[in-house]
């Protein structure tokens, strides 16, 4: 009498991920742009990031390779904004492991997104938060000296990495309405904000600079030089909210040093 082999057990995939697959995710798209290339750009990094997810959520063999190859085609945005939707495509391919969507809607998802966050990343991170910590960390070498370098590391990773968190979760927990929450974090507000304190920071250090340096040098004039940078600063902002044509700010500025020249 044969004995019959006991059929594998049906592929069942889990009703929710583990905390362990979750933080593996997120911790993979750290190194998004670790294998970056030129004809797909950061598709190998999202396709690595999201894999622990995809090996529980499909069985070995063709589901699991078609899991992974929609995640090969082109992908690029900026790599602190895509936690966003590498959360988001996590939380589609849990629907599509369970029937409850088709595999074109982590597609689309993909797609319609990368686009308006990689602006909106750009828009935040490179053009306002870099530039803020950068001139409030050396307004401080005056201070702070070499450890400037140091705080400027603590305090831009802490806000990059505390948002790229926030975005993850909010990318995991409610996929297609990840905008609206994304939205509700209104980053271009606090970008301006951002841009505010850089300039700020840049104008004080500017000041403090045309002081020591001309006290230095013996210069008796170098407060009031110090002062007119700042005015002309101040002059230079109300002038451009007010919509006045940039060479006349240019024009103003000019005149002022070359005034500033001829009594120093």
């Amino acid at each position: 009498m044969s004995v019959q082999p006991t059929p594998a057990p049906a592929f069942t995939p889990p009703a929710r991920l583990s905390r362990g697959t979750v933080l593996r995710v997120f911790l993979r798209s750290l190194f998004l742009q670790a294998s970056w290339n030129p004809k797909g750009m950061q598709n190998l990094g999202l396709a690595y990031a999201v894999y622990p997810a995809l090996e529980r959520l499909y069985p070995p063999g063709p589901q699991r390779e078609a899991a992974v190859r929609r995640h090969l085609v082109f992908f690029n945005t900026h790599p602190y904004v895509a936690a966003a939707i590498v959360g988001g495509v996590v939380n589609h391919e849990q629907k599509i492991a369970r029937g409850e969507e088709t595999p074109d809607r982590v597609v689309g998802f993909k797609a319609a997104l990368m686009g308006p966050l990689a602006a909106l990343g750009d828009g935040f991170f490179w053009l306002s938060l870099k530039p803020a910590v950068g001139g409030l960390c050396a307004a401080m070498v005056p201070l702070l000296g070499v450890w400037a370098v140091v705080l400027f590391l603590v305090l831009y990773n802490l806000v990059h990495l505390l948002l790229r968190i926030r975005l993850y979760w909010l990318g995991l927990s409610l996929g297609d309405r990840l905008v609206e929450a994304v939205a509700r974090v209104n980053l271009p507000a606090k970008g301006a904000r951002l841009r505010g304190v850089a300039a700020a920071s840049a104008g004080g250090l500017a000041a403090w600079l045309a002081v020591s340096f001309g006290t230095t040098a013996g210069g008796t004039w170098a407060p009031f030089l110090a002062v007119g940078c700042l005015a002309v600063g101040v002059l230079a902002y109300v002038l451009v909210n007010r919509r006045v044509p940039t060479y006349v700010v240019l024009y103003v500025a000019a005149g002022l040093a070359c005034a500033a020249g001829a009594f120093l």
